[in-house]
This record gives structure tokens, sequence and C-alpha cells, in this order.
């Protein structure tokens, strides 16, 4: 889940432990433009302190006011609407005359906050189900597939780890793509095996591990929440990986080079004995098509491509990249050298 969100479960916890009163809200539907999605939650303490966002900051302002003013109250979930009318979407600050609907819970010890946060800090993803009449929540097993659902009287929230990625080579490229990625707050690790890295690796808070790529992703028990991303070139330690991260369950799986190399990839792949249908899986040559010249902005493209995969968005054409071609020239990112 975004660390954000997570970060407001364990602010809740701490708040509940110290004995303070906690309101959480959460995202439910929106209608139109909205800044934050179904699912994203604000903490709101007993003194108007919080912790999260659902809005730009507008709707935070007057729920947080309402808590002060009013003390917190109430004791029963309730389902709140902001932004029906015009004159309330430019109140709120809701962009295009947008509409967002939230869940208050006021929380309790009983509420299961403190056994949800060790779920996912243990790694599961699992579902929280909130029936609004009584306050009860339930925990159970979810699916990557599953999502958001609130009828107006059960609240079902999907929980889970972090996204991860996988960066196979430690380069300049690397350097770049991890520090954007982490930005885009996924729990990178670098493999390369290679001695000649291991001392100029310096991104924080993104290890390098030395094994080999292959045994790293075995190691990771990649998931539908990583992304595997080779950029070493180097087949030895690029086509096992690959092997074994388009046998995985991983959303993307991707590698760097022009298309000479990327057919020559693929074939190497076919003698590894991947299927037609594992090899459909790769990106390559990896990145959206933005005339990307420089370590950043190649960095910049593959993010941009990884971040339309995650997010279910259709990706352009052979055919428009190759107009984009002739109207602004070869990218490294397509057609290193």
């Amino acid at each position: 889940m975004d660390s954000v969100d997570l970060e407001v479960l364990k602010r809740c916890v701490a708040w509940l432990d110290a004995g303070r009163r906690v309101l959480l809200v959460t995202v439910v539907k929106t209608w139109g433009s909205s800044p934050r999605p179904p699912g994203a939650m604000l903490a709101v303490r007993d003194d108007g302190l919080v912790e999260g966002s659902v809005s730009g900051g507008c709707i935070e302002d007057d729920i947080v006011g309402r808590v002060r003013h009013d003390g917190m109250t109430a004791t029963r979930c309730e389902a709140v609407t902001y932004g029906v009318s015009a004159d309330e979407a430019r109140r709120f600050g809701l962009p295009c005359g947008g509409t967002i609907q939230l869940v208050l819970e006021p929380l309790t010890r009983n509420s299961g906050i403190d056994a949800l946060l060790s779920a996912i800090e243990g790694g599961q993803l699992v579902s929280r189900r909130l029936e609004l009449e009584t306050g009860v929540a339930m925990l159970g097993a979810a699916n990557v597939t599953d999502g958001l659902a609130f009828d107006g009287k059960l609240l079902t929230t999907i929980h889970g780890p972090r996204y991860r990625m996988l960066v196979i080579g430690a380069s300049q490229l690397s350097k770049y793509l991890a520090t954007m990625a982490v930005g885009l707050d996924y729990q990178v690790t670098v493999c390369d095996p290679r001695a000649e890295y291991e001392g100029t690796w310096d991104v924080p808070n993104v290890p390098l591990v030395k094994t080999m790529p292959d045994d790293t992703v075995l190691e990771m028990k990649l998931d539908e929440r990583c992304a595997v991303i080779a950029l070493t070139h180097d087949p030895k330690l690029d086509d096992m990986a690959l092997m074994e991260a388009l046998k995985s369950r991983a959303f993307y799986v991707g590698a760097l080079g022009s298309r000479a190399n990327d057919a020559k990839r693929r074939e190497r792949l076919k003698d590894l004995d991947v299927s037609d249908d594992e090899i459909a899986r790769l990106h390559g040559p990896i990145g959206l098509y933005i005339g990307s010249r420089t370590p950043p902005e190649i960095a910049v493209s593959i993010l941009a491509e990884v971040t339309a995969v995650k997010n279910g968005v259709a990706l352009p054409d052979i055919a428009t990249i190759a107009v984009a071609k002739e109207k602004l020239g070869p990218s490294i990112a397509c057609e290193p050298a």
C-alpha cells in the first residue's frame, strides 16, 4: 500500500495506545477530478492533529475544524459527501466540479487497526470489512485483483505491502531510476554481482546485493506488486533473471536495449524454454518514447511505462512510436549505442 496511508495506520495505533480518541477518514468514491484516490486515508486526533490526506487540504481543514469546535463526540461511523454543488467544489478545492465521498470511522481498541498493521508489515495482502452500523471490522485474505467496495452499509478496503522493484545493474542510469522509484513509493533493490560497481553505489535507502540476478529473483518471491527491470545489456546477467521473472507473477518485466538487441534477447529466451506467452510479457525496448537522451530522461521514460502498466493504462502501439521517432529523432532509451 501507499506509504502515506501506512503511516496513517501507524499513527492511529500510536495514538490509540496513548489513550487518545481517533477519527479515521477513508475516501470511498470520487466523481470527476479528485486529488486522492479511493482508499486514501486521513487520521484526526481528538485535539485536531492529523496524519495523511484525502484532498488538497480544504476538506481536511473542514473535518479538523469540526473536531476542534465540537470535540470528537461521534461514536458511530457515517458516510459524508463533499463537493456536490459547484459552489461546494470551489469551497473545498475540488477541481473540475469533482465530488468525493468519505467514511468517517471513530476508532476504538476493538477496531482492529493494530492487527491490520501487523498483517501489512508481515507482508500479507488483506481485506478489512467495516460494518458502518455496528463499527465492527473484520480482516480476511485478499487477492491482488480485489478493490475497494462500498454499498452504503459495508466498506471493504484492501491493504498490503508496498510495491517492490528489482533493478538489475548498478549503472548511472540505475541510480537515477532507483532514486525516482523510491519517490514513487517503491521498495527498490539493486542487484549487480560485478565487483567494479560495488564501491560506487551510493543511493540512500536502496540496497545493492551481490548475488546473481536470477538467484535474487527467486529469493524475492515476486508477486503481482513487483517490477523487474534489467539494465546491464549483459546476457549472462540479464537473461537468466528475465527467464525467472517472466515465469513469476510480477506485473512488469522489462529490459533495456535496441529493437535489434531486443529481438536477439527474445530468441535467447526461447532457447531457455521460456514460452511464447511468457516472452510476450517482456517489455522491450523498455520505456515510453519521449525523446529521452540523458540517463535521467531515460529513467523518466522507463518509470512512465511502469506506472502506465501498474495503473492499467494502454501503451502506445509500435506505429505511434515510429511516427514519434521520425519527428523527434532516436531515443537512447529505445536505441542505445
